[in-house]
This record gives structure tokens, C-alpha cells and sequence, in this order.
């Protein structure tokens, strides 16, 4: 008996192949059987020919497939199936036993890796920085670094843990800033993380007095912001005081007619003498007074001032209207 492959690499919920060959010159059918080893053996399949004998265990139920040169085919890998299998092919009319064993690893895929950083990615120079590749999916993985494209291994500045899932830089250089990714492999697979980039920059006085100097103009924003108080304005603009000209027993407009002002006589001569209205200054809270001849003025009837007084002399010339050469005071 001869196995073509005595170890064999399987994905979970893919399958395996475990091959083997014989040779007999016996017509009868061998008869064939699987074991895993653990701390004591436990029987997977045991078979004469193609015919299972007895009744599997229920984890390989309708997961067994034995071929007549006693290869075993595994359906729906499970992880709990990594191990190493024994297998014995054995005819009667033969002398002797065939055995070998084959080893089977089952591993989950990896799922694409990503560097996580518990700083930023801007570093100032002599900063420490901590790289860690991180992934989700994956069994026994294995992780390398890169900067630049190029391997990275343990050297002053930078150290690897044990098992290089983590990166630390000691004291960055200008040097350092570059672009680094990470690499995770197991035996069904390797994926790589997407590239991230690390600055490094050296601080300068200037950008110590640019600091300081936003920190001061934000510190006096806030101080004028909190003693700022809008002023308080009237919400209506102040009104003037409208005079008008009333009739004393109307109370409408005077017309510029000689019938509708009265009249008195004074050394023999007629005088005009004109009533001016003083109205009330209208309130700024009374809507009212916004229309003449509302009933608050036809409530309150309006003052008249007194006769002028008349000094000086009057001449008339006939169909001529009196004219004076004094003022009216």
C-alpha cells in the first residue's frame, strides 16, 4: 500500500481527500479501516470494500465516503476534524497488513486584515507608535510586516511580539514616514491588509507660536461673545404729532373761505381771527388714534387757543381784502 500524500490541507465546510493505494492478487474485496488519533482512537469508518460495516458515529454521518482502494472522502470539514488519520487494508488470502497514516489540517479562511492604532497617525518625532494587525476570521495564522515593500524583522526601533502580530517603533525618525501593511497567512490562504501611512513631522517654533496664538484669539472670541448683549429696540418707530386745522362746531378742515371764519369787529374794522387745533400726541399703544375722527376724538373735543392779539392800524382799499402793515402776536 502506498500514500500519494501524507498531508493534506482543508478549508471548514470544504472537503478532503485522504488517498491511498493497493495492490493484491487476491480476488476478494479488502477490508478497510479509519481511525483518528486522540488521546485513544476513535474508529471513523470501517468498511468491506464500499459497504460500511455497523453504524457511524453521529459527527460522520452522511459525511463518510470510502472508495474500493480504501481512499476516504470527507464532506462539510469541520475543525474538530484536524488530526491525523490511520487506515489499515487488509485480505485474507493476503500475509500481510497495509497501513499509513495521513494528516489533515482544517483551518477557517482569513478575512482581510487591517492595522489598528490606538494613536494617530501623525506622529511627532521621538514618539512611540504601537502597530496592530487585527482580522476576524483565520486559524493559525502567522503575520509579517512590510514598510516601504520590504519585510520588516526585529531590529533596535522596531520589535515584533512573539508571534509578529504586533509592530512597535521606538522613537521615530523622519525616516519612518512611510507606508506599512501586514500580511496574515495560514495553510489555506494569506490575505493582505490595505496600506496605511505614518507622518512624521518635526515641530518648529513657529508652529509653536501659530498654536498659541489661535488658542489666545479663541480664549478673546469667547470673552466678547459672553459679555456681548443685544440692545433692546422699539419695536414701532415714534410717530409725529399731527396738527390740523378744525372748525370750531364741524370739527373738520378749515376752508380757505371768508364765510366759515368768524368773524369780529374791532375800532369799526372786521377781523378774521383763526382757531388753531392742538391735538393730543397719539399713544404709541393705542391703535386707535391712528385715524382722525375716531370716536377718542369725537370723546375729547379739541382746544382752540385764544383771539390774537391785533396792534397797528388797518387800511382797506375798496374790493381789496384788508391788508396790515403789523404781525398778529
Amino acid at each position: 500500500m502506498t500514500i500519494p500524500n501524507t498531508l493534506i490541507r482543508g478549508t471548514a465546510g470544504g472537503e478532503a481527500l485522504l488517498s491511498v493505494r493497493y495492490s493484491s492478487f487476491s480476488p476478494d474485496l479488502p477490508v478497510i479501516k479509519w481511525q483518528l488519533q486522540r488521546e485513544k482512537s476513535v474508529t471513523v469508518v470501517q468498511s468491506i470494500g464500499t459497504d460500511i460495516i455497523g453504524t457511524l458515529r453521529p459527527e460522520y454521518r452522511d459525511r463518510i465516503l470510502v472508495f474500493e482502494n480504501g481512499t476516504l472522502l470527507l464532506h462539510n470539514l469541520r475543525l474538530s476534524d484536524d488530526g491525523t488519520y490511520d487506515v489499515e487494508i487488509s485480505i485474507t488470502d493476503d500475509t500481510f497488513t497495509g497501513e499509513g497514516s495521513i494528516t489533515l489540517t482544517v483551518d477557517e479562511p482569513i478575512s482581510r486584515p487591517y492595522i489598528h492604532m490606538e494613536s494617530s497617525s501623525v506622529l511627532e518625532l521621538s514618539e512611540n507608535v504601537i502597530l496592530n494587525c487585527s482580522h476576524d476570521n483565520g486559524t493559525r495564522t502567522t503575520y509579517r510586516w512590510f514598510k516601504g515593500g520590504k519585510p520588516q524583522n526585529n531590529e533596535t526601533r522596531f520589535v515584533l511580539s512573539p508571534d509578529s502580530k504586533l509592530l512597535t517603533i521606538t522613537r521615530v525618525l523622519m525616516a519612518d514616514d512611510d507606508i506599512y501593511t501586514c500580511t496574515v497567512e495560514n495553510p489555506v490562504g494569506n490575505m493582505t491588509s490595505l496600506p496605511i501611512r505614518l507622518t512624521v513631522y518635526r515641530r518648529s517654533s513657529l508652529y509653536i507660536i501659530l498654536s498659541t496664538g489661535g488658542i489666545f484669539l479663541l480664549i478673546t472670541l469667547v470673552t466678547i461673545c459672553a459679555c456681548w448683549t443685544p440692545s433692546k429696540k422699539s419695536r414701532h418707530p415714534p410717530r409725529k404729532p399731527l396738527t390740523r386745522f378744525y372748525d370750531h362746531s364741524y370739527h373738520s378742515p378749515v376752508n380757505n373761505r371768508d364765510d366759515v371764519l368768524p368773524k369780529t369787529e374791532h375800532n369799526g374794522v372786521a377781523v378774521t381771527s383763526l382757531y388753531i387745533l392742538q391735538q393730543k400726541e397719539p399713544s404709541m399703544d393705542d391703535s386707535s388714534s391712528n385715524s382722525i375722527g375716531s370716536p377718542s376724538e369725537l370723546d375729547n373735543p379739541p382746544c382752540y387757543s385764544s383771539y390774537p392779539k391785533y396792534t397797528g392800524s388797518l387800511t382797506r382799499s375798496p374790493g381789496s381784502p384788508v391788508r396790515s402793515s403789523h404781525r398778529y402776536t
